[in-house]
């Protein structure tokens, strides 16, 4: 018997805002290399994330690890953006005293 090698295709795909995403999930790879690089095996993040498949978590470790520069750039990026868009939602949004007009919106609608 012999065995067929065969290349296997990164579960990887980019979404209209270039967020790459896991397989057909909503989990990013950002979430799976931060979870990775935090110390959590593959089975972890496969029990953590049940929409993935083990073997896609393997596979984006394994993504990681050959073009670890290369994603290292790309979550650099995201992390820029994502504290960009904090600062513009809390100039636009202060969250001075957030937790007090919550409750008292709660408050009003259980009155209600």
């Amino acid at each position: 018997m012999t065995l067929a090698i065969a290349t296997e295709p990164t579960p990887l795909k980019s979404n209209e805002d270039g967020v790459v995403l896991v397989g057909n999930t909503r989990v990013t790879l950002d979430t799976v290399v931060t979870a990775f690089l935090e110390g959590a095996t593959a089975e972890e993040i496969a029990e953590q994330y049940p929409v993935l498949q083990l073997a896609d978590v393997y596979s984006v470790i394994a993504y990681y690890l050959r073009r670890k520069a290369e994603v290292d750039d790309y979550l650099k990026i995201r992390q820029e953006r994502a504290a960009q868009v904090r600062q513009e939602n809390e100039r636009r949004f202060s969250p001075i005293g957030i937790r007090d007009r919550l409750m008292a919106r709660l408050d009003h609608q259980n009155q209600s």
